[in-house]
């Protein structure tokens, strides 16, 4: 029962908000974490040739490996790049590693929003929907259960995925972490590289929607700490289904209606595999970030008052 429940809830966050076309590339933020592990899964089950009402977009994911700000070694770096290259490998969609360092690289343009893809002047979704079926037929109903062009996106072999980036880079780096005063302002910048990481890579790589595994939990997390930071006016976007700011990628939340306790339980019954990371280095005596103070509230009256992330 809570297998289907779940997979249902999945397909009709989708089904609902009909902002994914049939055929369209679409873009997985993974962080390796219980929420994004289980989008991911969800996603893969959803493109089974077994499904009731298969999904019908082409999948690619993306990891930012952000262990220079969480301090880790360089060993610890690469043991952690492998782990998430198995689960990455394993799903059989095209993947790419990103280093946090990367994001001192973006160009400027980063920050203009887009021209919009999928505008008023862009076919409706019954539209794409009649076109998609149409080409099928055409095709001979090869269907799109994986992606034909996995192999060329997907980086060369290992040794090049596992090289770290330059010392100097990950120097300068944590020098731009190390100038944030608190560990509001620390959270905040490494929230703002990856997301413009991820938004760019959707960019360069020409896809139109991004996936955040961003579950329930976090997001009333993120809702209570962008009122406190007078980020009010950002809630919309910010914790709602779509985020149009980007203008050519829409990011969309699709596990935004799970709870993180419901996760976990779906994780350990179906063996759901995920990798762990230290959390954000933070200075010895100094008082925890606007995010962690508002978590630590927020699961402390979830224990007792079971529908308060939900409200």
């Amino acid at each position: 029962c809570f297998r289907e429940y779940f997979v249902h809830k999945f397909r009709a966050m989708l089904g609902k908000n009909r902002v994914i076309f049939p055929g369209e590339k679409v873009l997985l933020a993974v962080s390796g974490g219980p929420a994004s592990s289980a989008m991911v899964r969800q996603v893969q089950e959803g493109l089974s040739r077994e499904a009731a009402k298969r999904l019908r977009f082409v999948p690619g994911l993306v990891y930012v490996e952000e262990g220079a700000v969480r301090r880790q070694s360089p060993e610890q770096r690469e043991q952690t790049l492998a782990q998430m290259e198995t689960l990455l490998q394993a799903t059989g969609f095209p993947y790419y590693l990103i280093h946090l360092e990367e994001a001192l690289e973006l160009p400027p343009s980063i920050l203009q929003p887009g021209p919009e893809r999928s505008g008023a002047s862009g076919p409706s979704y019954k539209e794409a929907v009649d076109s998609f079926i149409q080409q099928q037929r055409q095709d001979g109903d090869s269907g799109t259960s994986l992606p034909a062009h996995s192999t060329q996106d997907r980086p060369a072999g290992p040794p090049a995925t596992f090289r770290l980036p330059d010392a100097a880079q990950t120097q300068e780096l944590l020098r731009a972490f190390e100038a944030a005063a608190t560990a509001t302002a620390r959270e905040e910048l490494l929230q703002m590289l990856r997301t413009h990481l991820i938004v760019q890579t959707a960019r360069d790589r020409g896809y139109a929607k991004v996936m955040m595994g961003e579950s329930l939990t976090r997001v009333a997390v993120k809702l209570l700490t962008n009122l406190s930071l007078g980020r009010g006016a950002f809630l919309a976007v910010d914790t709602g289904f779509t985020d149009q700011r980007h203008g050519d990628v829409m990011v969309v939340r699709p596990m935004r209606d799970y709870t993180a306790k419901e996760i976990a339980f779906y994780n350990r019954f179906f063996g759901v595999p995920t990798v762990i990371v230290p959390p954000l280095f933070t200075k010895h005596r100094e008082k925890p970030s606007i995010h962690q103070l508002v978590e630590r509230f927020l699961l402390g009256l979830q224990e007792e008052f079971p529908s308060t992330i939900s409200t």
